[in-house]
């Protein structure tokens, strides 16, 4: 059986895409009890539009609601859940004993999924909550593939595992760090992500002069994690019988979605064609990098990473940013109307992706920039928010992405590490 490909879908464009690059069902936040206050997520009005547009496309949705909520918070938790409750969602995420107990009670035919947030690290933790009746559990980023195959087998529930994305240092998500550097819980969607920030030592009798801990010109990032890729595990995955893979990012822009959802599909529709030939194609490989990321690993799959899981770079590297997505095509003159999102211009040999690993250059050699009055100014540079009309290939679609190769993309190939 081919695992479910789950895809984040912060904000309604973010959904879109999703359905669009291949994704089998997205997970989703309201604007309450989840853990990515920060990711847009979608009003209560929106909901409905957004589940209406899923099980068209036949995608599954599911609510999350896999904060740790304090006692105070509970009134306003029944409230949330009471409002949910008229809505056709596949499926509630949940992580906290308490919240799942709340939902029996007022939604007692609601499909429940265990989030990574409760650490189901080992197969008896995982028959404890298929007791508690429990649909499916998301299992916890720390355990190896053999533990995976372990519990899915003593299990008759699905398992789904994390394949891509980031990583926190903490303990499967559930960080303290940020509580007690901001003040904002990472627990209750409030991450203000302190792993990521520059740090330095400094000893007691002199304050105020930082003493190097690892030589890098750009600081020290102790706390860094690389980012998740499971890609070439794929097959193994599939063999230790995983129902879902799950790809991180409800708060990534477009293009990363785009472009892990186009690769994890296309991987899973060449297994499933021919499962004893499958192998790996160096273009996903290569996508991968072609987005925000900060080195991949396979994490714990093969025991404690060590070394190979930390990441003492300051920020994310990418080989192509975003430029713009096209609304719409003119098949009888060759152009396509595009939102700008990040500033080029005439002359830059641009890329057009789409789903199905499509990749077309497509190089700037005229633009119209679209004005209040819809009529049309010849532009050689454009900038964020514009819309603007350009020669596109014959292929182009509505939803395909415009992206800029940069001057410094890294080497391409195997994108993870073995211990």
């Amino acid at each position: 059986m081919i695992p479910e490909l789950l895809a984040p879908a912060g904000t309604m464009e973010k959904l879109k895409i999703a359905l669009q690059y291949g994704a089998d069902a997205v997970y989703l936040g309201g604007d309450q009890f989840g853990l990515r206050a920060m990711a847009g997520n979608f009003t209560n009005a929106e909901l409905p539009a957004a589940l209406a547009l899923c099980h068209a496309n036949k995608v599954r949705a599911y609510l999350t609601v896999n904060s740790y909520p304090s006692d105070r918070q509970l009134d306003g938790l029944e409230q949330y859940l009471r409002q949910m409750a008229r809505l056709p969602f596949d499926a509630y995420i949940v992580a906290d004993p308490g919240v799942l107990r709340m939902v029996r009670r007022i939604s007692p035919e609601r499909e429940i999924h265990l989030s990574t947030q409760a650490n189901t690290i080992n197969h008896e933790t995982a028959l404890f909550w298929q007791e508690q009746g429990v649909g499916r559990i998301n299992l916890a980023r720390e355990m190896t593939l053999e533990d995976i195959r372990t519990t899915v087998t003593a299990v008759t529930i699905p398992c789904e595992v994390f394949v891509h994305g980031a990583l926190c240092i903490a303990y499967s998500g559930r960080c303290l760090l940020s509580s007690a550097l901001t003040g904002r819980s990472a627990n209750q969607g409030a991450c203000t992500q302190p792993c990521r920030w520059r740090y330095a030592l400094q000893e007691e009798s002199r304050p105020g002069v930082d003493l190097p801990i690892e030589e890098h010109e750009q600081g020290t990032f102790i706390f860094n994690s690389k980012d998740l890729c499971l890609l070439e595990q794929l097959p193994e995955l599939i063999s230790a019988g995983v129902t879902a893979l799950k790809i991180e990012g409800r708060m990534k822009g477009v293009h990363y979605l785009a472009c892990v959802l186009r690769v994890y599909r296309a991987a899973l529709d060449a297994y499933a064609s021919d499962p004893a030939g499958y192998r790996t194609d160096p273009r996903w490989l290569e996508e991968l990098t072609t987005v925000s990321n900060r080195g991949y690993t396979t994490g714990f799959l093969y025991g404690d990473p060590h070394d190979v899981g930390q990441s003492y770079h300051a920020g994310y590297q990418r080989s192509h940013h975003l430029v713009g997505v096209v609304e719409s095509v003119h098949p009888h003159n060759g152009t396509g109307t595009l939102t700008v999102r990040n500033r080029f211009a005439l002359g830059d040999c641009l890329e057009l992706i789409g789903p199905r690993m499509k990749r077309l250059d497509c190089p700037a050699t005229e633009i119209m920039v679209v004005g209040p009055d819809n009529g049309y100014t010849s532009a050689s540079v454009v900038h964020p928010n514009q819309r603007i009309v350009m020669r596109l290939p014959a292929a182009a679609a509505p939803g395909d992405l415009l992206r800029l190769p940069q001057a410094d993309r890294p080497a391409t190939g195997s994108t993870t590490s073995r211990r």
